[in-house]
Order: structure tokens, then sequence, then C-alpha cells
């Protein structure tokens, strides 16, 4: 091995080797590390920004609005990517790296890589106290950036120039492996960013990276065959996993072969086609009626890279008690999960040999046949409550019919929390693969906006879909962060927003009471106010245009699909809001286990508590 080295800050070297990183997506070799999301402050803005200047032709740096924003949009390029490909986001100290926390808990629990790098306090420690820094008397080693190892799979502080040579394969490594897929941090303090250091030019060499695909236990594999085997009405629950392995096609083959109806988890949606054979729709709480109904009678289910959250399995009350399952995840801790048979590997590799293991075996035929009737019923029940009424304001439901149909094939719907994701999750007819991003592992708000510019660069690259990212967010969310608008005026990549309007929280508000608290600062006709006179909707249109987008109030349904079509034909960013009724929502869903008051003055909360006891008699034994 050569011995040459060479004389670069750690900063300076830690730049240089993030260029030097390739992944091939669709058979093209591209750089691993797509680009950088930064807000430079004094943590980060005399060491890090100077290697990023230089490098930024092969780098790009992409000037954020807020720190979690730019992590958000990372997230979202990530997910297109299907984990392929890497955004950065740096931060400064303190309120700059924190703001990163929420973004690191989104992809952290969505499995998704992102490499976050904030400055941090000196090492040294002769400034202290600095600028932003949070002092903890009793630990001095402690700082705002340990707030993160609870939120990512990778954690370090770099302390010494040349701690990058083992830490930044580890980082990657970790990134990319698909049982523990999720963010990687690193904390830079000041003054060991500037240090200078003799590195060995060998670790600069380039270097291809690829995702592995670990094959499954032999013998668990047979053992799930047999089972699978004796199912009368077998089910295949299509988690997001399946979508990051790239293996929609040899599912979808698979449960063709089989007999065995496909229903989707919220990050498994998108990867087959609305009208797939196999397809009987969205499964759990904001799930279709086809769905849960096949889950209730399912004597076996194959659940296929999910870690079945309370969303998908209706808080365990959607299948039957005797129900048997097996799972096949990439990770062991999803796997083993809920008394699963736990068939740990890929899951393209698994299911391909799960399908060799089974052979000529079929379930009947008439299971497949009824799935199908439940899923053309539910098809039904959909256009019943998306066609247009003579109501005064349009339910979500009319909304999200109109932006579906005038959607191209390669546009991405992308959602995330509120009163949207249930009424996309049902009523979203997904066009082509992977073209639908519903963010509910986390249910982050805020992230739909941000995403959507990550979806732009995503879509603009190698191996992109090329389509127009669709962000549909309600007025909450909106309110909540909507700097982005800005950053994709600035940056170029246009995307489509659409704004409803319904007066506040809606979909917690139904939450709320539902379970028998009185409507309570959710709606905006709901919450304290001194000034009576305060308006109670915000001119989203105008606020939009004042960032520098195209926008426009809609007044009806007719209206709006006109605009949807101006939208679309526009260069740039265009946003568009419309009122949407609080009130109206589409059925099909699942129980819910929540917490309601075990004691209570109230007979509607008294009554909710008798409700939910019934609820969790109902779940299975989660252990």
């Amino acid at each position: 091995m050569s011995s040459a080295t060479i004389r670069l800050t750690m900063a300076q070297a830690l730049v240089r080797w993030l260029t030097r990183q390739f992944t091939e997506i669709d058979g093209v070799r591209s750089p691993l590390f797509a680009g950088v999301f930064g807000i430079f402050g004094h943590g980060n803005v005399t060491c890090i920004s100077e290697a990023l200047e230089a490098a930024q032709d092969q780098l790009p740096t992409w000037r954020g609005q807020n720190e979690q924003s730019m992590a958000l949009a990372a997230i979202g390029f990530a997910k297109a990517k299907r984990r392929r490909q890497i955004m950065i986001a740096t931060s400064s100290i303190g309120p700059g790296a924190l703001n990163m926390v929420t973004a690191a808990g989104t992809a952290h629990a969505n499995r998704l890589p992102v490499l976050l790098i904030a400055g941090d306090t000196f090492a040294n420690r002769l400034p202290d106290p600095v600028l932003q820094q949070v002092e903890h008397f009793g630990d001095p080693t402690i700082t705002v950036n340990d707030a993160f190892k609870a939120v990512t799979r990778y954690w370090d502080r770099i302390t010494h120039p040349a701690q990058i040579l083992a830490s930044l394969p580890q980082a990657v490594s970790a990134m990319l492996d698909p049982a523990d897929c999720g963010p990687a941090f690193l904390a830079l303090p000041q003054d060991i960013q500037e240090i200078a250091f003799d590195y060995p030019q060998v670790f600069f060499e380039e270097r291809i990276w690829s995702v592995p695909r670990p094959r499954p236990d032999s013998r668990t594999l047979a053992e799930a065959a047999v089972l699978l085997k004796t199912a009368k009405k077998p089910l295949l629950i299509a988690g997001g996993g399946v979508r990051y392995a790239l293996a929609e096609n040899a599912v979808a083959d698979f449960a063709i072969r089989h007999g065995i109806p496909i229903v989707e988890t919220i990050a498994g949606k998108g990867g087959l086609t609305h009208y797939h054979p196999a397809h009987a729709g969205p499964i759990g709480i904001i799930g279709s009626t086809s769905a849960n109904t096949l889950a209730a009678e399912a004597d076996i289910v194959l659940a296929v890279g999910t870690r079945l959250q309370d969303f998908t399995t209706g808080s365990w009350t959607a299948f039957s008690p005797d129900a048997k399952f097996i799972s096949i995840n990439a990770a062991r801790f999803d796997a083993v999960k809920h008394r699963a048979l736990a068939v740990v590997g890929d899951a393209l590799e698994t299911i391909n040999e799960l399908d060799a293991a089974l052979g000529a075996w079929s379930a009947d035929p008439a299971h497949m046949a009824h799935a199908k009737a439940l899923f053309k019923a539910w098809d039904a029940l959909l256009d019943t409550h998306q066609m247009p009424t003579n109501a005064t304001t349009p339910t979500y439901a009319q909304v999200v019919h109109i932006v579906n149909a005038a959607a191209g094939d390669n546009d991405t719907l992308i959602c995330a929390a509120g009163g949207l994701p249930g009424e996309v999750a049902k009523g979203w007819r997904v066009k082509t693969p992977n073209t639908f991003d519903l963010e509910f592992g986390f249910s982050c708000m805020g992230y739909e906006i941000a995403a959507g510019w990550g979806h732009a660069m995503a879509n603009a690259g190698p191996g992109g879909l090329g389509g127009t990212p669709i962000v549909m967010i309600g007025d909450g969310t909106y309110m909540m962060m909507n700097s982005d608008i800005y950053s994709t005026v600035l940056s170029g990549h246009k995307m489509i927003v659409i704004v409803c309007d319904n007066g506040g929280f809606a979909v917690i508000n139904r939450l709320q009471q539902a379970k028998g608290v009185p409507g309570f600062n959710n709606l905006l006709v709901d919450c304290r106010v001194q000034n009576r006179n305060a308006p109670l909707h915000v001119d989203f249109a105008k606020h939009a245009q004042s960032m520098g987008a195209a926008a426009r109030h809609c007044e009806s349904l007719a209206d709006f699909r006109r605009a949807l079509e101006w939208a679309r034909g526009n260069d740039g960013t265009t946003v568009l809001s419309i009122a949407s009724d609080a009130h109206a929502w589409v059925p099909g869903d699942a129980d819910w286990d929540v917490g309601v008051p075990e004691v209570s003055e109230r007979e509607s909360v008294q009554n909710a508590r008798k409700m939910q006891i019934q609820i969790r008699a109902k779940q299975r034994i989660g252990v």
C-alpha cells in the first residue's frame, strides 16, 4: 500500500472523501452523495463552507431556509431514490443543529439514509462557553448534539482529524445497510475542523458502494413454505421494504402465481398500480374496507418489508386471534415482532426463494376472486365519495380525485400529517409504481413541501422519473413550514402545492370529539383569541406569491380543475388553495388504540372509554 499522504484540514478531507464515493443507479455510476443542503453559521461557515465552496462542481450545495426542512428535503430525496443515493444536511451549532433533530427522527422512523453534519463547541474548551453553547454543569462533554443519539443509526463526534478515517466508512455502511438503514450524524468541533493532518492518499480513492442483499436462513424459509401451504385464506402485506429492495415486480408476480391478494401499508402504497390484478387496497386505520375485510378473514399473513406499526394492524385488532404471521424483513428487529415466524433476509431474494420452495402450490382461486370482488366494491365506494355534489364546500375526497385525474403518469404525490394522509391513502389511484410518498412512519408535519423539493431534485437526476412532485397539505401544515416554496423558486425545481384549507387541525379535532372531548384548540373557531375580529383564514395564494411562486385561490371544484391545468403548464412552482370540508371523511378505517380518560364527569368521555375497552378486548397479544 502506498505511504503517500496529502495534507488537508479535517473539513477539507471530509468533503474530498465524500466526493469520491459512488453508487450505481440503473447501471449508471452516480455520486453516492448527490449534494448538500446547507445553512451556514459560525460553527460551519469558516471551515466546512470553505471546503464545500471548493468542491461545488462535484458536490453542489443548496441553500436551505430552515435546518429542519432542508434535512426533510434530503429525506424526500432518499425516498425517491429508494435509498440508493444520499443527500447531506449541514448546520451550525446550537439551535441550528437542534432544528435537525425532528428530521433525524423522521429518517430514523422511516429507515431512510441522510447524512447530518453539525458544528460543535471547541474540543479544547479554551473559549468556552461559546455563542449558542448549552452548558451541562456536571458533564462538560455533553453538547446539544448528543440529542441526536436517540434518533440516528450512527453517531460520532470527531475530536481528532484522524478519526474520520474510520468513522466515514462506518457511517456510509450504516446508511446503506438494509437492516440498520437510517440517518448518520457527525458532530464537528470548530477547532478540529481547522486542524491540518497528513491523510493517506488511498483514503481518497474512488469507491462504488452497493446495497447488500442478505439471503434468508434455509431452515426458516422451509418452515415458512410449509406454513404457507396450509393457508386457506392467505394475505400478503407489502411494506416499504418491498419498494426499497426493488422487489415490487417479484412480489406482484409471486402473488399472482400463488393466488394471494396483496394489501399495502402506508409506506408500501405505490409499489403496485391501483388496478394491478393482485391489489386489494391499503390496510389499516386509514385503509380500505376491502383490505381490512381480508385481514379479518386471513388465516396466514405473509408480511414483507413492514414493521407492522399500529396504523397497519389497527393496533392489532385487524386480524383474527388465530391468524399466523410470517414476516420477511431485512431487519431482525422487525421480523421477530408479534410472534411471527421470522424470515430474515432481503425482500427480493427471499420472495424469490420462497416462490421456488412453494413450487406449484396456489391458494383456492375462489379466494382471489373474493378479494377482487371486495376491491371492486371498495373502488365503487371511492367513486361515490369522490364525485361532485351540490355542497358549498368541497371534501378532501373530491379534491384528491381531481388532482389524481390531472396528475401525469410520472408525477409523484407527496403527503404526510393531518387529515389528507387518510384521504390519499384510500383515494389516490396509483398510475405508475413508486409515484406515491406518504410519510406516516413519523407523521411529521412540515415534511411535505420540503420533501417535494427533494423529490424534484431526485426526479431530475439519473434514474429519476422526470415527473412533477405534487404536494398535498392542509392549512395547518402550510402554516407550520412553508419556506421551501421559496427554496424551489430559488433553485429552479418545480413542484405543485395544493393547500386544502379546512380551518385548522381538522383530523385531530375529529379524534378529539370522537373520544368525547368538545372541540378545543384545534379548529381555528375553537381557539382562544383576544381579537374576535381576527381573520380565521390566511390568503395562502398571496403568501405564496410573495415568495415568488405562481398561485391562485380556487372558489369551486371547476375552478380548481382549471387551475390545475394552468399549474401543470407553468415552468416553476405553483401553489393552489381551496376551501375544504373539515368534517367529511371517506370510511374504511380500522380500530385504533389511544388513551381515553379512565374517569371523567363527561358522559361523552365515559361512553368513549367504554368503546375503547371494547377495542382493546379485540387486540392480539403482541409478544
